[in-house]
């Protein structure tokens, strides 16, 4: 019985071993989901510099919905005046995903061709966040 119980512990700990050595050679999947103004935006984007720095090989998708697609909008200028558009160029060369919602876009009245050009429209952002998370392993990250 001794040595059956050291079996079934040695392989549970091998497999646990294994599963922790794939999930180390994985990118870590990470969605960074921006709801709120241009001010929180500023903050998320440099957590998400930083996070590529410390992290390279991450995947990172930004999806925004409602006041959170703002800084997304062509000529959006944090609290200093400086545009978005150089660090979501920068980001999305390090392959950054930005995703802004259509409903919202719908509801304010926004055209698409109002966005930057790294933006990607998707029908809505909750389900967006949603589906990133639950079927395909994303972790999720709200600034």
């Amino acid at each position: 019985m001794a040595i059956a119980a050291f079996s079934a512990s040695a392989l549970t700990s091998c497999a646990t071993a294994n599963a922790q050595s794939v999930q180390a050679s994985q990118p870590v999947k990470a969605v960074y989901h921006l709801t709120t103004g241009v001010e929180t935006a500023a903050a998320a984007l440099n957590n998400i510099q930083n996070h590529l720095n410390a992290d390279p090989k991450a995947r990172i998708v930004v999806v925004t919905n409602g006041p959170g697609i703002d800084f997304m909008l062509q000529d959006a200028k944090d609290s200093r005046g400086r545009e978005f558009s150089s660090i979501v160029s920068t980001l999305a060369g390090r392959g950054v995903e930005f995703r802004v919602c259509n409903n919202t876009l719908t509801t304010r009245n926004i055209s698409p061709d109002k966005l930057l050009m790294e933006a990607k429209v998707v029908p809505s952002g909750v389900a967006e966040a949603a589906n990133l998370q639950a079927r395909e392993g994303f972790v999720y990250i709200k600034p």
